[in-house]
């Protein structure tokens, strides 16, 4: 039986069809689950894709959390399923308390968007298992508001438990600590501003974003999968 990833859509979204492509090219299925839904059907593993959720008129990811779908969410990741925000995803993640902190206007009030290099800090995740610490990925970011920030607790906290995943190699938005990406404490759920579903052909600049996608799909049970062309 194939493995599924329901890849959320909300109002806004722009991203939610360049995670089905990378998920079919990996050998699974994917299924586009709007926000008004109350379940995920058969998922295997979520994507919160990126965009502009509900215009981002109030902040990112504050009209989002309330979505109907985010109830079944929350009761996956409770239950151990792996969920990943990328992005806009992030962000909502975040309103949604399913991860600390919160993300605001980049540094300088500047839009930002190219190619980063990101540091891998862990492998102990939903999304960087097939990847190695200290291993330099060069993924695109897309984003006004990806400067992460929260307390210095729940700071001393991310670094103490290995939850800061990925660290900007040099920082474009102003993160506390040059986070580009974290976990939560059970480590399936995940959320990263640069887009990895980007990043996963030669023909796009980079295919440095496979891995990951890779580890996502290995951690809803897809023991093989192809690589990239």
């Amino acid at each position: 039986m194939s493995t599924n990833v329901a890849v959320i859509r909300f109002p806004g979204t722009n991203c939610e069809f360049d995670v089905v492509e990378v998920v079919q090219h990996l050998g699974a299925s994917a299924e586009i689950v709007f926000h008004d839904e109350p379940s995920l059907g058969n998922a295997d593993a979520v994507v919160v894709a990126g965009g502009f959720a509900h215009g981002d008129y109030l902040r990112p990811g504050a009209i989002a959390r309330f979505s109907p779908v985010m109830d079944a969410v929350a009761a996956f990741a409770q239950e151990g399923g792996p969920v990943v925000g990328i992005c806009n995803g992030f962000q909502v993640l975040t309103e949604a308390h399913l991860l600390p902190g919160a993300l605001q206007k980049n540094a300088g009030l500047k839009f930002r968007c190219g190619f980063t290099d990101l540091r891998v800090e862990s492998s102990n995740s939903v999304l960087t298992s097939a990847v190695t610490p200290g291993d330099i990925l060069s993924i695109p970011i897309n984003h006004f508001e990806g400067n992460y920030t929260c307390s210095l607790e729940t700071l001393a906290e991310l670094q103490s438990e290995d939850r800061i995943l990925f660290r900007y190699v040099t920082n474009p938005n102003g993160s506390m600590d040059d986070i580009a990406g974290i976990c939560n404490e059970g480590r399936n759920v995940v959320g990263l501003m640069p887009h990895p579903e980007r990043a996963c052909h030669d023909l796009l600049g980079s295919h440095d974003g496979i891995n990951l996608m890779q580890s996502l799909l290995n951690a809803a049970g897809l023991s093989s999968v192809q690589g990239p062309s």
